[in-house]
């Protein structure tokens, strides 16, 4: 199946554990992302077929697809309410789909797998209830794989950039600021450091200087107190890898999350609903 109108990329903060189901205990917190979130559909402008999502809270030896029609939850976190251990977001599954990606992956060289267990983890669970509340439209979950090499992970977008033809929308699902240890007011100097290089290389640079970037992230101001670990920043390789030449816009962004946080999220390529 192909279509005329290209999907776009999108890299989304996903936000902290369950947190659309916990608006008791945190307020208006994640109100600007949840908007932002839910904007994703009217900037996309129809529903897509389904939605191939790059998780940073699974990571597997080979790139990893799964392939499970009714995909279960994965509680994945600790230390929040009871109640939010047994949400659901029942959106189908679609192996069709991760057949699909698994042949593309493994067209381009890349080490590829699939996984008919696998369930759905926060990364993907907790944004899609602002996306699509309902859970009307198939996701499947593809893995970061370890090693965490952006070079590999540019490449994997570009191995699944024709998907973005055949009505996929492809997600990458991170944070922009990933520092558990440093949150609140101390890490405003260097989130907004981080973020002020992100959003340069993402939207200001043309696309060759935006993947040189994105290569030598690590030479970013504040780049390892952002990132201790970077896997919340490689699903954003993956976006820009099959957004290919097309350019970024920022679609959130606050100075101030949670006390001192510069966070952000972006879509590259053309929104038919407008910006």
């Amino acid at each position: 199946m192909t279509t005329t109108n290209r999907l776009p990329t999108y890299f989304i903060s996903h936000g902290g554990g369950p947190w659309p189901w916990m608006k008791a205990e945190m307020g208006d917190t994640y109100a600007k992302l949840e908007a932002a979130l839910a904007d994703m559909p009217r900037q996309i402008g129809r529903r897509p077929r389904a939605i191939l999502m790059v998780s940073a809270h699974w990571e597997r030896p080979a790139f990893t697809v799964q392939a499970n029609p009714r995909p279960p939850m994965v509680y994945d976190y600790g230390g929040f309410p009871l109640h939010t251990y047994s949400v659901r977001y029942d959106a189908p599954g679609d192996p069709a789909l991760a057949e699909r990606v698994h042949g593309l992956l493994a067209a381009a060289g890349l080490p590829a797998a699939l996984d008919a267990e696998r369930g759905y983890d926060h990364g993907m669970f907790s944004p899609m209830r602002a996306i699509y509340p309902d859970a009307d439209v198939p996701v499947v979950q593809l893995s970061l794989r370890r090693g965490l090499d952006p070079a590999e992970h540019l490449a994997l977008g570009r191995a699944l950039a024709p998907l973005r033809d055949e009505d996929v929308l492809i997600v990458g699902s991170g944070l922009s600021y990933h520092n558990l240890r440093a949150f609140g007011p101390q890490a405003a100097a260097p989130s907004k450091a981080f973020d002020d290089w992100l959003n340069r290389t993402v939207v200001d640079a043309d696309a060759a200087a935006r993947e040189r970037g994105l290569l030598a992230w690590e030479d970013a101001p504040a780049a390892r107190i952002a990132h201790p670990r970077e896997e919340h920043l490689l699903p954003l390789m993956v976006a820009v890898g099959a957004a290919g030449d097309e350019p970024g816009v920022r679609i959130y962004h606050e100075d101030d999350f949670v006390g001192g946080l510069a966070v952000s999220s972006y879509r590259f390529g053309e929104a038919a609903g407008g910006r």
